[in-house]
């Protein structure tokens, strides 16, 4: 396998961890406001999303993905920012290599992969908040 290839399935695997990993993630109770904006465990949202049937439960998701989709976008603007530098100081190598660590086309391109990931965690924080109001 070629380094580009290599970096095309790397990439893909980072996306779609982005993405699925926060779905399957466990449940804890959570009674007062600060637990409320407490981040879920991984084995918390696996158990949410396997058994959530309460209110509760839909929102404590519809939060997490919430959370999700906000780091996400700080993952985007940080890219977009090195991407700028990057275009204000190319490297030699960047035309050889344009997708090569240290490339504004490399930071560009994980960018629009997290802006999508955090839109895929916003739809699904909708599609929880959805079902919280149908669990009532």
């Amino acid at each position: 396998m070629n380094y580009a290839a290599a970096t095309r399935n790397v990439i893909g695997a980072a996306v779609a961890l982005a993405v699925l990993l926060p779905a399957f993630v466990a449940l804890v109770p959570q009674t007062n406001a600060a637990e409320s904006t407490a981040r879920l465990t991984k084995k918390e949202v696996k158990a949410l999303v396997a058994n959530a049937k309460a209110p509760d439960d839909h929102m404590k998701l519809a939060r997490h993905f919430k959370q999700e989709a906000e780091r996400l976008e700080a993952d985007a603007k940080e890219h977009d920012e090195l991407a700028q530098e990057y275009r204000k100081n190319p490297s030699p190598t960047a035309v050889k290599h344009p997708m090569s660590g240290r490339t504004a086309e490399h930071c560009e391109y994980f960018a629009k992969s997290a802006r999508e990931a955090a839109k895929a965690a916003r739809d699904l924080a909708a599609a929880h908040e959805q079902m919280a109001k149908q669990a009532k």
